[in-house]
């Protein structure tokens, strides 16, 4: 028989919203689990019907929660246990994210990946750049030699 609430914590590892229960305790400790607008401690008991948001950057995710499991689950089964209710704006907004791509790459996180490169490749074709640069002549160019 299933139980009745379930330390949010748990729960969401369980669910496999989170790698492992740690980090599903460190998210909450952090203020990045919440239900109704209010952060929840990893101790929290959490009921069916309950809606929790999970913010993991760039997007917050929405999960209704439909039925407490017993131990953590395969991931086929994990929809018979919560209901996702993220709105599509969100995911949306990880998309346009993931397009961005090395445009938006900050300071520090190291080399571009292959893909990345292939792409800055191809920004940075000759074709690409010919039609920003005007033709120069060579000869105007030179220092003429007075005699």
């Amino acid at each position: 028989m299933p139980k009745a609430e379930e330390r949010i914590d748990k729960w969401l590892w369980c669910m496999r919203v989170f790698k492992t229960r740690t980090i599903a305790t460190d998210a909450c400790k952090k203020g990045r689990v919440s239900i109704g607008g209010v952060i929840m401690k990893p101790s929290r008991l959490i009921r069916p019907g309950d809606v929790i948001d999970v913010k993991k950057p760039p997007i917050t995710y929405t999960f209704r929660v439909l039925q407490i499991a017993p131990n953590r689950l395969g991931a086929r089964l994990v929809p018979e246990y919560l209901e996702n209710i993220t709105p599509p704006s969100q995911y949306e907004l990880l998309e346009m994210t993931k397009i961005s791509g090395f445009v938006d790459r900050r300071k520090g996180l190291g080399r571009p990946t292959k893909r990345e490169g292939r792409d800055l490749s191809k920004f940075k074709e000759d074709s690409y750049a010919d039609s920003f640069f005007l033709d120069w002549d060579d000869d105007d160019d030179e220092m003429q030699e007075d005699d």
